[in-house]
């Protein structure tokens, strides 16, 4: 049994996932109640799924970038729960996340991942569909919406937390020409349950089981950011 927890930005998703399928999962905006929120919603994820955290054989948590204070709070509690029972803890990026997300997207175009952090700025990453996944070979970016647009080079599938003046930058990038597609609002949402098909993987393919050490994974954080 494997909980996977996402607290990264305002959003919060957590799940269960036995290996084969996901028990459960529940995504919301939590508006920065993740310190009242979070403990409680994994508790009655346990009750409504009849298991506890005694079940558990792994967990994975996202590590960023994002929120400090969501970050925080969320590879806090994972790490203190991988600890405390001896469990392995896998970190995925949430731009990543983002992109594993979208293996239906596989047309020869570019995938750009954005989160929020606040004033106006996003942190972006920017992917292509190579060898059966979608590849980075850039590290995130911390920009203005204007400064996104002036970064495509061609066709893009946008996809994460695309807020109101976002949505106004990019509505007038595709109206001047700019070969931009936006991903539904329920593909964009970040969810926990992708995070835990992904630690999944990772723990099934990867025979040195130390790298998800809950003691050297640390969070994701940029310069001057902000959420």
């Amino acid at each position: 049994m494997l909980l996977a927890i996402d607290t990264a930005t305002r959003y919060i998703s957590i799940a269960l996932h036995n290996g084969d399928s996901v028990l459960m999962e529940q995504t919301w905006q939590s508006d920065n109640q993740h310190t009242v929120q979070l403990a409680p919603a994994i508790a009655q994820l346990f009750h409504l799924c009849e298991t506890s955290p005694a079940d558990l054989t792994a967990l994975a948590v996202s590590i960023g970038p994002g929120s400090y204070t969501g970050l925080r709070i969320g590879v806090a509690l994972a790490k203190g729960m991988a600890g405390a029972h001896q469990l392995p803890l896998v970190g995925m990026s949430t731009l990543d996340l983002l992109a594993y997300s979208h293996a239906q997207h596989q047309a020869n175009t570019g995938l750009v991942a954005v989160v929020q952090a606040g004033r106006g700025r996003v942190i972006v990453n920017s992917y292509r569909w190579k060898k059966g996944h979608w590849q980075s070979h850039a590290n995130p970016r911390l920009m203005t919406w204007e400064a996104l647009i002036d970064t495509l080079d061609g066709a893009a599938i946008i996809t994460g937390e695309i807020n109101a003046y976002g949505r106004e930058i990019l509505d007038k990038a595709i109206a001047d020409g700019k070969q931009i597609s936006l991903s539904t609002p329920a593909t964009r949402l970040r969810r926990a349950g992708f995070l835990a098909d992904y630690a999944w993987e990772q723990l099934r393919h990867t025979e040195d089981k130390s790298v998800f050490n809950s003691a050297q994974l640390a969070p994701l954080y940029m310069q001057d950011e902000s959420a």
